[in-house]
């Protein structure tokens, strides 16, 4: 049984120590986007893949302005909010969602100025350009063919910018693309796939593949979590059970195949681990539990999320896991991982880690 008193005290403990490490980050690297430490430094030239992890630097100041109320913070999670506005037409990446959702809907709910809910609108409708008609579903970055489980994290942007519109077709684009996902993508038992692949030009699914999981029929531990925390959204804005229900299987097999401690490995089904743990998808993981216990009608159920959330984040609050006591240690939450299969980001903070570990901190504190 986890002490609640004793939990928001490492709670508090936590984002004090984020403030540091975030105001060291952005007064040694102004203007700087990390991705990914390297050896506990978030200043190098490795590959990032892909370019998606822009909104979690501002998003993590606007948690701490709302934690703190102090200005410092406010004026810095304005200034990094702009520097990525111009990706509101960006349409070479499924990830608007992360960039803008994190960032600039956190400044329109805090103030209500409608130019800036025009900014989050715009980027949902320039992600649900990446609709296929033949196949239903919003295309990954790599290619027309590739569906991505981590899209069902930047959807809801889709869906919002529908809600505010009336756009009937964004409506429509949106809900296509989640129940293709979980049609293709979630199993029986609740596990997911990273990838599906299209036939452009039938539209016929085709088959389950993964970039960094274990194998193609494997779990890997950050998609599922993206599914788990996506489905729940995609039922807050549609109340269509069947994503509800999605989410909760993806809920119960974290559940029944983590450690007691709450922290997974890179992909459940892989043999004797190199790197036991994967902290992100447990941030990950530990904020979108706390969401599905508010959305769920089962009390059982809500408490069952709920405690597991607070269980992962004991876990998580513990020195193996934040780095209080680990000198030079530039990233919050270490154990993390990016891609494993191109040794990027491996057994390191990453910044989507860090983001959704404040995050859940701040649902814990009543914050959001």
């Amino acid at each position: 049984m986890i002490d609640k008193s004793e939990l928001i005290q490492k709670c508090h403990r936590t984002l004090d120590f984020a403030g540091q490490q975030l105001r060291h980050l952005i007064e040694t690297y102004p203007d700087y986007f990390p991705m990914y430490t390297v050896n506990g430094k978030w200043k190098h030239s490795g590959e990032a893949w892909t370019n998606w992890c822009e909104g979690f630097l501002g998003g993590q100041m606007w948690l701490l302005y709302k934690h703190t109320g102090d200005d410092y913070w406010r004026e810095k999670a304005e200034h990094y909010s702009r520097l990525v506005e111009h990706r509101k037409t960006d349409r070479t990446v499924h990830d608007l969602g992360f960039v803008f959702w994190s960032t600039w809907k956190r400044w329109y709910d805090l103030t209500g100025d409608p130019s800036l809910n025009d900014v989050v609108i715009e980027a949902g409708r320039t992600m649900s350009l990446r609709f296929k008609e033949k196949g239903q579903y919003l295309r990954s970055f790599v290619a027309d063919d590739s569906l991505f489980i981590d899209i069902m994290m930047n959807v809801g942007i889709i869906f919002y910018a529908a809600q505010q519109t009336g756009d009937k077709n964004l409506w429509r684009i949106a809900n296509q693309h989640c129940l293709t996902t979980r049609r293709y993508l979630v199993r029986g038992d609740g596990s997911t796939a990273h990838e599906g692949i299209f036939d452009l030009e039938t539209g016929e699914f085709l088959r389950q593949s993964t970039h960094q999981g274990w194998r193609d029929d494997s779990s890997w531990a950050r998609g599922l979590t993206w599914a788990l925390y996506g489905f729940g959204t995609a039922y807050s804005f549609t109340q269509d059970v069947r994503f509800l229900q999605t989410a909760e299987a993806c809920a119960n097999f974290y559940i029944e195949r983590t450690p007691d401690h709450g922290v997974p490995p890179n992909d459940w089904d892989e043999p004797n681990p190199q790197y036991p743990y994967e902290s992100s998808a447990a941030a990950i993981a530990a904020s979108g539990l706390q969401n599905l216990a508010r959305l769920t009608g089962d009390a059982a159920r809500a408490r069952l999320y709920r405690d597991y959330a607070l269980q992962i984040l004991d876990t998580l609050t513990g020195p193996e896991f934040t780095a209080y006591e680990t000198p030079g240690w530039e990233g919050i939450l270490k154990h993390g991982m990016y891609h494993q299969r191109k040794g990027l980001g491996v057994d390191e903070s990453v910044m989507w880690g860090d983001y959704f570990y404040l995050e859940a901190i701040c649902k814990v504190l009543g914050y959001e």
